[in-house]
């Protein structure tokens, strides 16, 4: 991943429980890096080994910090960094769900050594529609669940989603079921 992913995780961290507190994250972590460069790729595992870092170090759940992340990634991280981007993808939050896929296009020509995830829509209804979401990374269907809860609040809008179906349970990909109001 992009140096980016982790100095949102870095940011998230100082600003809510101060930076003696990330320097205990990086240590459990055993990651030796300074500072992280936002255009520069990352093993995943650096990713991963801060997440679980973090996740031990304040005593909450992987799923959890992952979905805090999500939003963080969405409503600091993206709106400060790539709010044209974000507004980009559409007028409401239905629209930007239905934009999602073509979303990582124009990501790419930011960061082209991307690896980007893949979303498809279907079931369009007014209020509610079905998010496939296909990624060559592993566990991390709590992080879009986040995203998609930063994008409701983003759009001012409440948001329930619904794992129907998880690479966990033999499936080749996540669907979940997005109803807003």
């Amino acid at each position: 991943m992009y140096g980016i992913v982790n100095k949102a995780i870095e940011e998230l961290v100082i600003e809510n429980f101060g930076y003696e507190k990330w320097q205990l994250i990086k240590k459990r972590s055993g990651i030796d890096i300074d500072f992280f460069i936002s255009n520069e790729p990352y093993d995943d595992d650096v990713t991963y080994k801060l997440a679980g870092a973090v996740s031990e170090e304040m005593e909450i759940s992987i799923s959890d910090v992952l979905m805090a992340f999500g939003e963080w990634w969405i409503l600091r991280s993206g709106k400060e960094k790539y709010g044209y981007l974000l507004e980009s993808g559409g007028n409401n939050f239905k629209e930007f769900l239905i934009n999602l896929p073509l979303f990582h296009n124009r990501v790419m020509m930011i960061y082209p050594r991307l690896t980007p995830p893949e979303f498809k829509i279907s079931h369009i209804e007014e209020n509610s529609l079905h998010l496939h979401y296909y990624s060559k990374r592993v566990g991390l269907q709590d992080f879009v669940k986040g995203l998609i809860y930063g994008l409701g609040k983003f759009y001012n809008c409440k948001v329930s989603l619904e794992l129907l179906e998880s690479r966990e349970e033999s499936s080749d990909h996540e669907v979940f079921a997005i109803v807003w109001e």
